[in-house]
């Protein structure tokens, strides 16, 4: 059964509801909502999506990334993402800014990516339960760690991702790297 979105107008007025595989084709704005989930140490969780994925297979990748399901609030679907990705429940999160429009296009897969995302921030001290028909491997990773990881090997995370934990202010890296 096919999944459906909620399209939107480069304003954010509604449009329709329209298959996942059409919206990415056609270059659709949608909604979806991205966290950034932290250990008490302040070691970020990153994912590393699932190798049958339709966009970005095998990369590492934000703590949770979630469209929203029709009549969905970005909040909602941001705890629904902890819950179904990585079992997690219960996790206060705090909202970074507004919900901003995102624009990325994917040549090589005929794909254009246009929402509106919604990012937030949370701390968990607890396991994790992947669930892999989505998530390949979960691990956690000190911010300078990370920054130098992506700083050597960019190819190996989402373009979205990168660009994201720079413009949100979690990391600085040089602009090769962030503009890739």
């Amino acid at each position: 059964m096919p999944e459906y979105f909620e399209t939107f107008d480069a304003n954010g007025v509604p449009q329709g509801l329209v298959s996942r595989s059409q919206v990415h084709a056609r270059g659709l704005w949608h909604k979806s909502a991205h966290v950034f989930l932290f250990t008490p140490n302040e070691e970020l969780y990153l994912q590393r999506r699932a190798h049958d994925k339709d966009l970005y297979a095998n990369l590492w990748d934000y703590s949770v990334g979630e469209h929203l399901t029709p009549g969905e609030t970005y909040h909602a679907a941001a705890q629904r993402g902890l819950q179904e990705e990585l079992g997690v429940s219960g996790v206060a999160l705090q909202a970074l800014g507004e919900a901003r429009p995102s624009s990325f296009i994917v040549a090589e897969q005929h794909i254009a990516d246009q929402e509106f995302q919604q990012a937030y921030r949370g701390t968990y001290a607890g396991s994790v339960h992947p669930d892999p028909a989505e998530v390949a491997e979960v691990r956690t990773i000190g911010l300078a760690e990370l920054a130098r990881w992506i700083e050597h090997a960019p190819e190996q995370f989402t373009p979205l991702f990168v660009r994201d934990i720079v413009d949100l202010g979690f990391l600085t890296l040089s602009s090769a790297n962030h503009d890739r």
